[in-house]
C-alpha cells in the first residue's frame, strides 16, 4: 500500500454540503457507534501492539484512540458553540503536539475510551435533537477561512471516526512494520 493510502485509507474527506436525511441518519449512527468500534478493535491488544504505527512517520494506535478523544471534545464543543452564538470563530489547536503530550503517549487507553463512549453519547443525543435550521447554523473556522454548517460538520467527523478506524485497524495488521 502506498504512503498516501496509508494516510487516508478511505480517501480524502470530500464534503457534502447539503446532506439528505438518510445520510445524515448514517453519520450520526456512525458517530455512535465508533466507541464500540474502537474497543472491539483494542480490546485484547498488548501494549506493544499499542505503539506500532499505522503508517511511516504517522501516530501510534494509542495516540490515534486518545486523538479522538481530544478531537471530538472539540468537536462537541464547536457545535455547542454554533448553537448558541452566531457564526462564532472557532479556536483550532494543534493537534500534531497534543499527540505528543503525555496523556497522549499513555499506554493506558481506558480513559479515552471511556471518554469517548460517554461523549459520543452526549454527542449523538444532541445530534439526533437538531432540526433542520439548526443543521444549517455555521462556524467560522480560521484555518480554513469559510464557514462550516453542523450538517457538514457531522459528515466530517462521521469521516473522522471511519478514518480512524481504518488508521487502527491498519496497525494491527501491519505488525509493527512501520514502527
Amino acid at each position: 500500500m502506498n504512503q498516501e493510502n496509508l494516510k487516508f485509507p478511505l480517501g480524502e474527506y470530500i464534503p457534502v454540503l447539503k446532506p439528505n436525511d438518510d445520510l445524515l441518519c448514517k453519520w450520526i449512527f456512525d458517530i455512535e457507534s465508533f466507541p464500540v468500534n474502537v474497543e472491539e478493535l483494542t480490546k485484547d491488544i498488548t501494549i506493544e501492539e499499542l505503539n506500532w504505527k499505522y503508517r511511516p512517520d504517522g501516530w501510534t494506535v494509542k495516540q490515534v484512540v486518545h486523538h479522538c478523544a481530544d478531537s471530538h471534545m472539540n468537536s462537541v464543543i464547536r457545535f455547542k458553540l454554533a448553537l448558541t452564538e452566531n457564526a462564532p470563530t472557532i479556536r483550532p489547536y494543534l493537534e500534531g503536539e497534543w499527540a505528543e503530550l503525555a496523556d497522549s503517549k499513555s499506554d493506558d487507553i481506558k480513559d479515552s475510551l471511556i471518554l469517548l463512549k460517554g461523549l459520543h453519547n452526549k454527542w449523538v443525543l444532541l445530534l439526533r435533537s437538531l432540526t433542520p435550521e439548526q443543521l444549517k447554523r455555521e462556524f467560522i473556522h480560521p484555518e480554513h477561512g469559510r464557514r462550516f454548517s453542523l450538517a457538514e460538520n457531522i459528515g466530517l467527523y462521521a469521516w473522522h471516526c471511519n478514518h480512524h478506524l481504518a488508521h487502527i485497524q491498519n496497525a494491527i495488521n501491519s505488525k509493527g512494520k512501520y514502527n
